[in-house]
């Protein structure tokens, strides 16, 4: 975890919630808390509720004021309970996470207020960014413990994945294992290469449901952020896969009456890019592009339909 985050509490009330942050801190890797003008401290409440985390009790930093406590802080993050009238960059924990993270060399602050009445209107003006806790919003009150405990977690998982050179991406797209993400045309072409295996096996075939399971497929693999190989891969599976039960058609360019019927109530004007043998999305151009010491991807041969 980078160091350059540091976790602030101001005027706190109650010990026992320094305690509980401090362990929730050492869970995910936060070594630098600092505490504005706190009630009591040091305690033994505050000891018993770390259990264990006594060495970030024993290093935290206590500051008289909120300026002596962010002066040399360079980007400064308040937590509010409530999202604010007032136009101001909000956060969730995620995206605070994935901010703080991707600036790693920027010494942060991340404010959490009082247990009763949290961060002050004049305190959060003082923020670059408001963190904000989805939560129920019939009980909005989170533990001042509770709450840092969510942002740190978010903060463990985003250093994780920058730390992670197979789940690194630069600025453009190309991940740090030299794979470069799909782009939305290739991803377009292959939804609508997708739906047309689905009609031409009888796995879509009612209009009236179609949209929203095609919704569904497409959320499916928005999710898996798919790179320029994973789209060759499955339309070569989705021409094998053609070539299979239409043999007389080979799937170069077909469009089935249901898809056209599909395309007419949707808004996408060409989901669709037919794909011949030697097209680049063909797994026969593939499996030729590959050296001989890589695997072959075209798997085996399917066996021939059997006339029912």
């Amino acid at each position: 975890m980078p160091s350059n985050i540091r976790i602030l509490l101001v005027a706190t009330t109650h010990p026992g919630n320094i305690g509980g942050v401090a362990r929730a801190m050492k869970n995910m890797g936060l070594t630098d808390l600092g505490l504005v003008a706190p009630k009591i401290y040091p305690s033994e409440d505050a000891n018993a509720r770390a259990a264990g985390a006594d060495d970030i009790l024993r290093d935290a930093q206590v500051f008289e004021s909120l300026d002596e406590a962010l002066a040399d802080r360079q980007m400064i993050i308040g937590a509010s309970a409530r999202l604010r009238t007032v136009a101001w960059p909000q956060l969730n924990p995620k995206q605070c996470a994935e901010k703080v993270i991707a600036n790693g060399n920027v010494k942060t602050a991340i404010l959490f207020g009082r247990e009763r009445t949290g961060l002050t209107n004049e305190e959060l003006e003082r923020c670059h960014f408001l963190l904000h806790i989805p939560c129920n919003p019939e009980f909005k009150s989170l533990n001042v413990a509770a709450a840092v405990q969510v942002v740190a977690y978010e903060l463990f998982q985003a250093a994780s994945s920058a730390a992670n050179p197979l789940l690194a991406e630069d600025s453009d797209g190309e991940r740090a294992d030299g794979e470069e993400r799909a782009n939305g045309e290739e991803l377009e072409s292959f939804h609508g290469h997708l739906i047309q295996t689905l009609f031409d096996i009888g796995f879509l075939h009612e209009r009236k449901s179609s949209p929203t399971l095609i919704r569904r497929l497409r959320r499916i693999f928005n999710r898996s952020e798919l790179e320029k190989t994973d789209i060759h891969i499955l339309r070569g599976i989705l021409n094998a896969v053609q070539k299979h039960i239409r043999p007389s058609l080979t799937g170069l360019g077909h469009r089935s009456a249901q898809l056209d019927e599909f395309v007419e109530c949707s808004d996408s004007s060409q989901p669709f890019v037919p794909c011949d043998d030697e097209s680049p999305h063909s797994m026969f151009a593939l499996d030729r592009g590959l050296n001989d010491d890589q695997d072959n991807l075209t798997g085996p041969t399917l066996p021939p339909a059997q006339d029912s």
